[in-house]
Protein backbone atom coordinates (compact mmCIF):
# COMPACT_ATOMS: atom_id res chain seq x y z
CA UNK A 1 0.00 0.00 0.00
CA UNK A 2 1.34 3.53 -0.80
CA UNK A 3 1.85 6.00 2.01
CA UNK A 4 -0.97 8.15 1.90
CA UNK A 5 0.06 12.29 0.49
CA UNK A 6 -1.69 15.17 1.93
CA UNK A 7 -3.12 17.96 -0.06
CA UNK A 8 -3.29 21.70 0.97
CA UNK A 9 -6.19 23.10 -0.58
CA UNK A 10 -8.55 26.02 -0.24
CA UNK A 11 -12.25 26.20 -0.32
CA UNK A 12 -13.87 27.70 -3.21
CA UNK A 13 -16.34 30.14 -2.92
CA UNK A 14 -18.11 30.14 -6.10
CA UNK A 15 -19.03 28.11 -8.41
CA UNK A 16 -19.75 27.28 -12.29
CA UNK A 17 -17.72 28.03 -15.28
CA UNK A 18 -16.77 31.30 -14.74
CA UNK A 19 -15.76 30.57 -11.13
CA UNK A 20 -14.06 27.44 -12.53
CA UNK A 21 -11.93 29.24 -15.54
CA UNK A 22 -11.24 32.28 -12.99
CA UNK A 23 -9.19 29.73 -10.46
CA UNK A 24 -7.26 28.51 -13.82
CA UNK A 25 -6.51 32.05 -14.76
CA UNK A 26 -4.82 31.94 -11.00
CA UNK A 27 -2.98 28.95 -11.42
CA UNK A 28 -5.46 26.98 -9.54
CA UNK A 29 -6.80 23.56 -10.49
CA UNK A 30 -11.12 23.51 -9.56
CA UNK A 31 -12.03 20.17 -7.98
CA UNK A 32 -14.72 18.75 -5.90
CA UNK A 33 -15.32 15.84 -3.12
CA UNK A 34 -18.18 14.37 -2.76
CA UNK A 35 -19.76 10.90 -1.35
CA UNK A 36 -20.09 9.71 2.55
CA UNK A 37 -23.16 10.95 2.67
CA UNK A 38 -21.81 14.64 2.85
CA UNK A 39 -22.71 17.79 0.72
CA UNK A 40 -20.74 17.70 -1.85
CA UNK A 41 -17.57 20.37 -1.21
CA UNK A 42 -15.93 22.76 -3.75
CA UNK A 43 -12.25 23.55 -3.76
CA UNK A 44 -8.82 24.32 -5.54
CA UNK A 45 -5.60 23.17 -5.41
CA UNK A 46 -2.05 24.71 -6.84
CA UNK A 47 -1.70 23.90 -10.63
CA UNK A 48 1.45 22.67 -9.59
CA UNK A 49 0.76 20.91 -6.84
CA UNK A 50 -1.36 18.87 -9.21
CA UNK A 51 0.89 18.36 -11.88
CA UNK A 52 3.43 17.39 -9.59
CA UNK A 53 1.05 14.27 -8.41
CA UNK A 54 0.18 13.28 -11.90
CA UNK A 55 3.77 12.88 -12.77
CA UNK A 56 4.53 10.36 -9.70
CA UNK A 57 2.20 7.81 -11.97
CA UNK A 58 -0.99 6.54 -10.27
CA UNK A 59 -2.74 9.33 -9.34
CA UNK A 60 -6.08 7.80 -10.23
CA UNK A 61 -5.85 4.90 -7.84
CA UNK A 62 -4.12 6.30 -4.70
CA UNK A 63 -5.62 7.65 -1.76
CA UNK A 64 -5.01 11.22 -0.56
CA UNK A 65 -5.81 13.26 2.25
CA UNK A 66 -7.21 16.43 1.31
CA UNK A 67 -6.71 19.47 3.80
CA UNK A 68 -8.77 22.57 4.00
CA UNK A 69 -8.34 24.80 6.74
CA UNK A 70 -8.47 22.80 9.45
CA UNK A 71 -10.33 20.04 7.95
CA UNK A 72 -9.24 17.00 6.84
CA UNK A 73 -10.92 13.75 4.23
CA UNK A 74 -9.42 10.72 2.99
CA UNK A 75 -10.10 11.15 -0.82
CA UNK A 76 -9.59 9.00 -4.11
CA UNK A 77 -9.52 10.33 -7.28
CA UNK A 78 -12.58 9.54 -9.13
CA UNK A 79 -12.51 11.89 -12.08
CA UNK A 80 -9.52 13.77 -14.03
CA UNK A 81 -10.33 16.55 -16.93
CA UNK A 82 -7.23 17.15 -18.85
CA UNK A 83 -6.94 20.15 -21.14
CA UNK A 84 -7.68 18.14 -25.30
CA UNK A 85 -4.47 20.43 -26.60
CA UNK A 86 -1.63 21.05 -23.49
CA UNK A 87 -3.37 18.09 -20.78
CA UNK A 88 -2.93 20.70 -18.54
CA UNK A 89 -5.38 19.58 -15.10
CA UNK A 90 -8.96 21.32 -15.74
CA UNK A 91 -11.24 19.69 -12.71
CA UNK A 92 -11.09 17.22 -10.50
CA UNK A 93 -13.36 14.63 -8.90
CA UNK A 94 -12.65 13.10 -5.37
CA UNK A 95 -14.92 10.47 -3.38
CA UNK A 96 -14.92 10.81 0.02
CA UNK A 97 -14.13 8.03 1.61
CA UNK A 98 -15.57 6.81 5.21
CA UNK A 99 -13.92 5.05 7.75
CA UNK A 100 -14.35 0.92 6.75
CA UNK A 101 -15.21 1.71 3.03
CA UNK A 102 -14.60 -0.42 0.22
CA UNK A 103 -14.10 0.96 -3.58
CA UNK A 104 -13.74 -0.89 -7.14
CA UNK A 105 -10.51 -0.78 -8.36
CA UNK A 106 -8.60 -1.91 -11.45
CA UNK A 107 -5.36 -3.14 -10.19
CA UNK A 108 -1.62 -3.05 -12.13
CA UNK A 109 -0.30 -6.97 -12.54
CA UNK A 110 3.04 -7.26 -11.53
CA UNK A 111 4.25 -10.80 -13.54
CA UNK A 112 7.68 -12.48 -11.53
CA UNK A 113 9.14 -15.58 -11.69
CA UNK A 114 10.05 -15.05 -15.44
CA UNK A 115 13.74 -16.36 -14.69
CA UNK A 116 13.07 -19.44 -13.96
CA UNK A 117 9.78 -20.09 -15.89
CA UNK A 118 10.61 -23.65 -17.56
CA UNK A 119 7.92 -22.63 -20.20
CA UNK A 120 9.89 -19.12 -21.24
CA UNK A 121 13.41 -20.76 -21.00
CA UNK A 122 11.90 -23.37 -24.11
CA UNK A 123 11.40 -20.26 -25.79
CA UNK A 124 8.21 -19.29 -24.62
CA UNK A 125 6.73 -15.94 -24.77
CA UNK A 126 4.16 -14.24 -21.80
CA UNK A 127 0.43 -13.76 -23.24
CA UNK A 128 -0.78 -11.09 -21.23
CA UNK A 129 -4.95 -11.88 -20.97
CA UNK A 130 -5.20 -8.73 -18.53
CA UNK A 131 -2.76 -6.06 -17.42
CA UNK A 132 -5.15 -5.46 -14.59
CA UNK A 133 -7.79 -7.18 -12.20
CA UNK A 134 -10.56 -5.50 -11.09
CA UNK A 135 -10.87 -6.20 -7.34
CA UNK A 136 -13.20 -4.81 -4.47
CA UNK A 137 -10.52 -3.52 -2.44
CA UNK A 138 -10.26 -1.40 1.46
CA UNK A 139 -10.32 2.03 0.65
CA UNK A 140 -7.56 2.64 3.06
CA UNK A 141 -5.32 -0.04 1.55
CA UNK A 142 -5.59 -0.22 -1.73
CA UNK A 143 -3.12 -2.33 -2.70
CA UNK A 144 -0.42 -0.66 -5.88
CA UNK A 145 -0.01 -3.64 -7.65
CA UNK A 146 -0.59 -7.71 -7.60
CA UNK A 147 1.78 -10.32 -8.16
CA UNK A 148 1.22 -13.14 -10.70
CA UNK A 149 3.76 -15.65 -11.13
CA UNK A 150 4.85 -17.62 -14.15
CA UNK A 151 7.83 -19.54 -12.17
CA UNK A 152 6.30 -22.84 -12.55
CA UNK A 153 4.47 -22.52 -15.71
CA UNK A 154 5.10 -25.08 -18.72
CA UNK A 155 4.51 -24.20 -22.34
CA UNK A 156 0.80 -23.95 -22.94
CA UNK A 157 0.08 -23.53 -19.09
CA UNK A 158 -1.53 -20.46 -17.88
CA UNK A 159 -1.92 -18.49 -14.63
CA UNK A 160 -4.92 -17.74 -13.30
CA UNK A 161 -6.82 -15.88 -10.32
CA UNK A 162 -7.58 -18.61 -8.05
CA UNK A 163 -3.55 -19.25 -8.65
CA UNK A 164 -2.93 -15.63 -6.92
CA UNK A 165 -2.81 -15.03 -3.79
CA UNK A 166 -4.46 -11.48 -2.81
CA UNK A 167 -4.00 -8.92 0.00
CA UNK A 168 -6.43 -8.82 2.75
CA UNK A 169 -9.52 -7.90 2.23
CA UNK A 170 -9.59 -7.79 -1.87
CA UNK A 171 -11.55 -9.79 -3.61
CA UNK A 172 -12.01 -10.08 -7.84
CA UNK A 173 -15.35 -8.55 -9.26
CA UNK A 174 -15.51 -11.60 -11.39
CA UNK A 175 -16.81 -14.89 -9.44
CA UNK A 176 -18.51 -16.97 -11.61
CA UNK A 177 -15.25 -17.90 -13.12
CA UNK A 178 -11.79 -18.66 -12.54
CA UNK A 179 -10.24 -16.37 -15.06
CA UNK A 180 -7.17 -16.59 -16.91
CA UNK A 181 -4.49 -13.55 -16.05
CA UNK A 182 -1.69 -14.81 -18.32
CA UNK A 183 -0.27 -17.57 -20.29
CA UNK A 184 3.19 -19.12 -21.61
CA UNK A 185 2.41 -19.64 -25.20
CA UNK A 186 4.94 -20.38 -27.72
CA UNK A 187 5.83 -17.91 -30.50
CA UNK A 188 5.50 -18.23 -34.05
CA UNK A 189 8.35 -19.11 -35.10
CA UNK A 190 8.47 -21.81 -32.78
CA UNK A 191 4.99 -23.55 -33.35
CA UNK A 192 5.90 -23.24 -36.96
CA UNK A 193 8.84 -25.37 -36.10
CA UNK A 194 6.99 -28.18 -34.52
CA UNK A 195 4.06 -28.44 -37.11
CA UNK A 196 7.22 -29.31 -40.00
CA UNK A 197 8.17 -31.53 -37.46
CA UNK A 198 4.58 -33.23 -37.18
CA UNK A 199 4.11 -33.53 -40.46
CA UNK A 200 7.73 -34.94 -40.67
CA UNK A 201 6.57 -37.56 -38.93
CA UNK A 202 3.60 -37.81 -40.15
CA UNK A 203 5.20 -38.15 -44.06
CA UNK A 204 7.53 -40.72 -42.05
CA UNK A 205 5.03 -42.72 -40.64
CA UNK A 206 3.00 -43.10 -43.81
CA UNK A 207 6.09 -44.20 -46.01
CA UNK A 208 6.57 -46.54 -43.77
CA UNK A 209 3.58 -48.13 -43.72
CA UNK A 210 3.90 -48.41 -47.34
Amino acid sequence: MAKVITIAAEPRERVGKGASRAARRAGQVPAVIYGDNKEPEAIQIPQNEVIRLLNRGGFMSHTFEIKVGKKKATVLPRDLQLHPVSDAPMHIDFLRLGKGATVVMSVPVRVTGEEVSPGLKRGGVINHTRHDIELNVPADAIPEFIEVSVAELELGEAAKISDVTLPKGCEPTITDRDFTICAIVAPSGLKSAENAASDDEAEASEETAE
